[in-house]
């Protein structure tokens, strides 16, 4: 008795905190529905292709478009380790991104806002192939990565927007 007295003195507080699951109302609900009426625009580029298909697989987009996501890439590699004799040992791939959801019914700019990530890659000087499979590897694991920072956003924006209760 002293038990269930206990967890619902702790669990009271928690009932007026504000707190509102983000996706309630499941694939109904008002940012389930916000995120399927957004379609990606293309981006350029091999980061914007696998970005632009994480992205689309992430957003489920369905039906007629309400909103358009433009995105925008910056994708560098930098040497990070050398050697005395100048070779590299160590890279850092940053892929950054720059997007806008802009409504379709009138092209208003409804969020502009940035995304981000890197990953460092080991250069085997022994082997150029395995130095680019792995920096592809860390390309398609950024992309996938920055796509749901992009997808958190969107998602927090759709649920500003709806009226409270």
């Amino acid at each position: 008795m002293k038990r269930l007295i206990a967890t619902a003195l702790l669990i009271a507080p928690l009932a007026g905190c504000g707190l509102h699951p983000l996706y309630g109302g499941g694939a109904g609900g008002g940012v389930a529905t916000t995120l399927s009426g957004v379609e990606v625009a293309p981006i350029e580029g091999q980061a914007g292709w696998l970005r632009g298909n994480a992205l689309r697989d992430r957003l489920a987009a369905s039906g007629t478009p309400r909103y358009r996501l433009d995105v925008k890439l910056d994708d560098q590699i930098a040497g990070l380790g050398v050697r005395r004799d100048d070779s590299v040992t160590r890279e850092r791939r940053t892929l950054r991104a720059r997007y806008q959801l802009v409504d379709l019914a009138d092209g208003a700019v409804l969020l502009d806002a940035t995304a981000g990530s890197d990953a460092g890659i080991d250069v085997i000087v022994s082997s150029e192939y395995a130095t680019i499979a792995a920096e592809n590897t860390a390309l398609e694991n950024l992309s996938g990565i920055v796509a749901d920072q992009i997808v958190a956003k969107l998602a927090l924006y759709a649920r500003r927007r709806q009226p409270t209760r």
